[in-house]
């Protein structure tokens, strides 16, 4: 179990805790210690000054508007264009520090979404790992947590499914083995927009966890039988173990929530 908490000035109080009561409300468990992200910048200024000590990892000066005003448009937003690769501009200091991108095709196949290429300096530019505000990024703290956990398989959501090569370009870099991935088609309301916090979606209701769950093996193409909506938790979990299917799961990276 690791909890992300990465970002203070974004963290909801108490938000850690209420991840963890509904999942145990939800009959899951976990293996040993929970990682907390937020215990852990010496492992990422660890890797941060192993990438430094091989000239990979640069500091920048350039603002976002600086950014915005003179570069194009690429996968995630506004491309680095480079400005501070060959040295900071003439009394200007590091706001953030870039890792040095390349033009290698970066492949993978995921599980359900197929094969994947990105060339990250065309696609991407050289990305931050070390913000203005003393943050590490997300692409790092990852990175670093699941070489460190033995992490061998990732399911998550279709919207990280384009920030996966940047995490497999540092796997490189850092000498780390590649996880398998698996992108999940996210959820979205009837406006198109994912479900999630930033749209307000709600929370887990308190004693509906189990129809929720089910509904959840729907979304995700398992057919469970309508008996299982008000089956004990133990009763749930064996079925969906013993009935789990990855290929009948959409192969599609987003689906309307119903």
């Amino acid at each position: 179990m690791r909890i992300e908490d990465l970002d203070p000035p974004r963290e909801e109080p108490g938000a850690s805790d209420e991840i963890l009561r509904t999942l145990e409300a939800c009959g899951m468990e976990w293996d040993g210690d929970i990682v907390y992200q937020s215990t852990r910048r010496d492992a990422y200024h660890a890797a941060l000054h192993s990438l430094r000590g091989h000239g990979l990892v640069y500091p920048c000066a350039c603002s976002r508007r600086e950014i915005a005003d003179s570069a194009i448009e690429g996968i995630d937003g506004p491309v680095y264009p480079g400005t501070c690769r060959n040295g900071l501009p003439p009394r200007r200091g590091a706001r953030v520090w870039r890792v040095r991108t390349d033009l290698q095709l970066l492949e993978f196949t995921d599980t359900l979404q197929g094969y994947m290429a990105q060339r990250l300096e065309t696609n991407v530019g050289d990305y931050v790992l070390y913000r203005a505000d003393q943050v590490y990024a997300y692409q790092l703290a990852v990175v670093v947590d699941d070489a460190e956990q033995g992490i061998t398989d990732i399911v998550r959501g279709a919207d990280l499914l384009s920030s996966t090569p940047r995490q497999l370009y540092l796997q490189q870099l850092l000498g780390y083995s590649t996880p398998k991935y698996m992108h999940l088609p996210i959820a979205l309301d009837s406006s198109g927009k994912k479900l999630s916090k930033q749209t307000y979606a709600p929370a887990v209701s308190k004693g509906q966890e189990m129809p929720w769950l089910y509904h959840a093996l729907r979304f995700l193409g398992q057919n469970p039988p309508p008996r299982l909506a008000h089956a004990s938790f133990n009763d749930f979990w064996t079925w969906a173990v013993l009935h789990w299917d990855a290929q009948k799961i959409p192969r599609v990276r987003a689906l309307q929530a119903h």
